[in-house]
């Protein structure tokens, strides 16, 4: 048996596979915010659905940036407990088997790249909008070569706001779009916003992160997911879309722009897909 999670700031996915070709069964449950309870609910829900049967291997993802071995997270905006701690090592202790971590968008992305929406493309770039921002350009569906992964969340779209570089997103896509973001602006979650003219000004700030990632991953598709696209309300990505062609104009390809198929459980079917690859 194998198990497969996506923790991200708000709720973690947790997943076991018996055969390493589909999802067994999953859960998904609320984060907590403490390093350890996290880790004691992963350990849980994981066992439960195993139904006691050996762990061969665990493949997750977390949000933030990895050291290089991927072992740490040396940032994490939205588990900020997490940061500096031993997670893979504790991991293993905790299923006394090997572990695989990645950042949570990039296996979102990989997922989508060769189970959802991005199927059948070569160049596949993935956004996802949810608590914060995230995203990954998947290549012949591998994660592609990266020194310290993908943050296309905290690109700047907007020189007037001050940055605190790996802080503060004022002044990043991130800043503008994300669940938190608005959550900080406003005073209430994103889903108690019912004013259109604030989400048609995030469909326009979204085409620009949809322009900048067209730029430097020129992609043939670019499917974006998370509870900000795919919820209700959510930003409008035909709305989107429409910015970026005017944006595009003089560009010669312009991507297909898709909603992700695969919903919440993006991370855990891109974690599938790494269980040939690390523990076969």
């Amino acid at each position: 048996m194998y198990v497969l999670f996506d923790i991200g700031g708000t709720r973690m996915r947790i997943g076991v596979s018996s055969g390493g070709r589909e999802i067994t069964a999953h859960k998904i449950l609320p984060t907590p915010p403490d390093f350890k309870e996290a880790l004691d609910v992963l350990s849980l829900t994981a066992h439960e659905l195993a139904k006691g049967e050996a762990i061969q291997g665990v493949v997750g993802g977390l949000p933030g940036t990895f050291h290089r071995e991927k072992k740490i997270l040396t940032r994490a905006s939205h588990l900020k407990k997490w940061e500096g701690k031993s997670i893979q090592e504790e991991i293993e202790k905790i299923f006394k088997a090997p572990v695989y971590l990645e950042n949570d968008a990039a296996l979102a992305g990989l997922g989508e790249a060769l189970f959802g929406a991005g199927k059948g493309h070569p160049i596949v770039g993935y956004l996802t909008v949810s608590t914060g921002v995230g995203g990954a350009r998947i290549v012949n569906g591998a994660i592609d070569a990266s020194v310290s992964g993908f943050e296309p969340g905290h690109q700047i779209i907007d020189l007037s706001s001050a940055v605190e570089p790996g802080r503060n997103p004022a002044g990043t896509l991130e800043g503008f779009i994300s669940g938190s973001a608005l959550k900080r602006h406003y005073g209430v979650s994103p889903q108690e916003i019912t004013d259109k003219h604030v989400w048609e000004e995030l469909a326009e700030y979204l085409a620009y992160g949809l322009y900048n990632s067209t730029l430097y991953w020129s992609p043939d598709i670019i499917v974006v997911g998370g509870p900000m696209v795919a919820g209700h309300p959510a930003i409008d990505l035909h709305l989107s879309t429409l910015y970026l062609k005017k944006l595009l104009a003089s560009f010669p390809h312009m991507p297909i722009v898709a909603v992700g198929t695969l919903g919440a459980l993006g991370g855990l079917y891109g974690g599938l897909s790494c269980l040939n690859k690390f523990f076969k």
